[in-house]
C-alpha cells in the first residue's frame, strides 16, 4: 500500500471516529472542513435534515481577488469570516466544529479563528 493511500484512509478513520461524537442539529449545525493541499473548503450543515446551510472556499471569486499574494493560512482565515457571515445570514450564531480528522492546527485552526472573529460560537 502506498503512503498517500495509508495517509487518506488514517484521516478518514480519524473523521469517521470524530463524526460519531460531532453530529449537527437544527439550534447547532455542524461547521466541517475539508482541507486539500492547495484549498480549504468549510460548510455549515444541519445533520438532522441533511441540508447545507452555508458554504465557502478559497476557490470563491472573491476570496481569490482579496487574498491575491496571501499565503495559504490568511486565506483560511477569509474563508472562516466569510463562512461565519453566510451562516450568521441563515441566522445560526452556535456550530459544533468538525475538523474533519485534520489537527486543529495552521490552516484547520485558522479558519476556525476567523469564524470565531466573524461571529460565530463554538
Amino acid at each position: 500500500m502506498s503512503r498517500i493511500t495509508s495517509h487518506r484512509q488514517a484521516r478518514t478513520r480519524r473523521h469517521l471516529r470524530l463524526r460519531r461524537r460531532v453530529k449537527g442539529t437544527e439550534d447547532r449545525p455542524r461547521l466541517s472542513v475539508f482541507r486539500s493541499l492547495n484549498h480549504i473548503y468549510a460548510q455549515v450543515v444541519n445533520d438532522s435534515n441533511g441540508v447545507t446551510l452555508a458554504a465557502a472556499s478559497t476557490l470563491e471569486n472573491s476570496i481569490v481577488e482579496e487574498t491575491k499574494n496571501a499565503n495559504k493560512s490568511t486565506k483560511s482565515r477569509m474563508v472562516g469570516s466569510a463562512i461565519a457571515e453566510r451562516a450568521k445570514e441563515k441566522g445560526v450564531t452556535s456550530v459544533v466544529f468538525d475538523r474533519g480528522g485534520y489537527r486543529y492546527h495552521g490552516r484547520v485552526q485558522e479558519l476556525a479563528e476567523g469564524a470565531r472573529q466573524g461571529g460565530l460560537i463554538f
